[in-house]
């Protein structure tokens, strides 16, 4: 294993919060593969660039000698990570989650070293499913209701008179008895699962083991460049989303996010992004969804991806669009043709591009949001940097 110093320097880099930088530390110093815990709750198919923020911290641990324990969830999905809600959670049925669960790791295995000495992976129904009520009433015992109320989500929901079930103050116990079973020496997260990973700390000290150290890691940002990266809000890009896809989405974020997005999906360093600063935005853009692109479908598709993307937007050559739009024959209300793409979360958002200039057909610029227009085979609409379609007539 490398020196414990150099080890240290490189886990710390774009690390939010470290409970402790001591323990972890004295975990080194050990000179031993340490276990890394990371949970993931299977309630979506689809794991996106947020969730690969803390997999290549993971994946840093596995390249230093350590092994990563990999937590698919599917017993804490039943009731679903309270964390940020507004209100409860409907419950997923088994086979959903099944389903979902299936695809983590294929996904996750894009990051990760699958090799069994650097990965173990683990469902966490094998011991949630097997406790008895008894069992349950114990665990609930070792946290108070008052404790609970100090996480920020419940505690804005009490106040505001938010229903909060009883399963999902079990929820960060579930999460916790995690720890304790694997016997986890860090665990990773988000900064949004500080609390519930700061519980595993407690029921290990409970259970007469060495606490965890906690090491969670700033939440991206994401295409909107002000709320947290989710499928549910429609802002994502995904780890399974085409080369072409990835690019385009990478160049559609503001210029303020990049920067951002150098230093938590690359691991650029304040130096690299002030020399990146120094010369153009769009070729810094560019690079950035190139790099981005290679890290899952490898440097030749990047390569690919970066090219028709400059065919089809700073060369203005839309000859080769494959993607198409079917629309009714007649006229239609601009607005309503863009949101026919599925590719803006709103009107709003449809409207500021068309004022921003950047709604053509056919490279004739339609800059007024109120605008009918009469759709012909073949047009190409263009609406952001982001869609180009052929449409059809239907």
């Amino acid at each position: 294993m490398r020196p414990v110093k150099e080890q240290l320097a490189l886990l710390e880099q774009g690390v939010e919060t470290l409970v402790s930088p001591d323990e972890l530390k004295k975990k080194l110093d050990q000179n031993r593969p340490l276990r890394i815990k990371l949970g993931c709750d299977p309630t979506a198919p689809d794991l996106h660039l947020g969730h690969s923020v803390v997999l290549r911290k993971l994946r840093q641990f596995q390249d230093l000698g350590h092994k990563a324990v990999l937590i698919i969830g599917d017993y804490t999905a039943l009731v679903g990570d309270p964390t940020g809600q507004s209100g409860t959670r409907p419950m997923l049925s088994n086979e959903a989650i099944d389903q979902n669960a299936k695809t983590y790791f294929e996904q996750a295995g894009r990051i990760l070293d699958t090799a069994p000495d650097k990965l173990e992976i683990r469902r966490n129904s094998e011991w949630l499913g097997k406790l008895s009520l008894a069992e349950v009433l114990r665990l609930s015992a070792q946290m108070t209701a008052a404790q609970m109320l100090q996480r920020r989500d419940f505690k804005e929901r009490f106040k505001q008179d938010i229903d909060i079930s009883l399963s999902e103050f079990l929820y960060p116990l579930m999460q916790g008895y995690d720890s304790v079973v694997v016997r986890s020496d860090v665990e990773l997260g988000g900064t949004d699962q500080l609390f519930n990973n700061m519980v595993g700390r407690e029921l290990q000290k409970d259970a007469k083991q060495e606490s965890q150290v906690v090491m969670v890691l700033p939440i991206l940002e994401g295409l909107d460049g002000v709320e947290k990266m989710s499928k549910s809000k429609g802002n994502y890009i995904g780890l399974n989303d085409t080369p072409k896809d990835i690019f385009g989405k990478t160049m559609s974020i503001g210029d303020d996010l990049m920067w951002r997005w150098y230093m938590l999906l690359l691991g650029k360093t304040p130096a690299e992004i002030a020399a990146l600063k120094a010369g153009h935005p769009m070729e810094a853009k560019k690079s950035l969804a190139h790099a981005i692109v290679a890290q899952y479908h490898g440097c030749a598709v990047a390569d690919q991806a970066r090219a028709g993307f400059e065919q089809q937007f700073s060369k203005k050559d839309y000859s080769d669009v494959s993607a198409k739009l079917a629309v009714p024959a007649g006229e239609i209300w601009i607005v309503e043709l863009i949101e026919k793409t599925g590719k803006f979360k709103s009107r709003s958002d449809i409207r500021r591009v068309i004022h921003g200039g950047g709604v053509t057909i056919d490279g004739q610029k339609i800059a007024d949001d109120k605008a009918r227009v009469t759709v012909r085979d073949g047009q190409v609409l263009k609406a952001g940097k982001l869609v180009v379609v052929k449409l059809t007539v239907a």
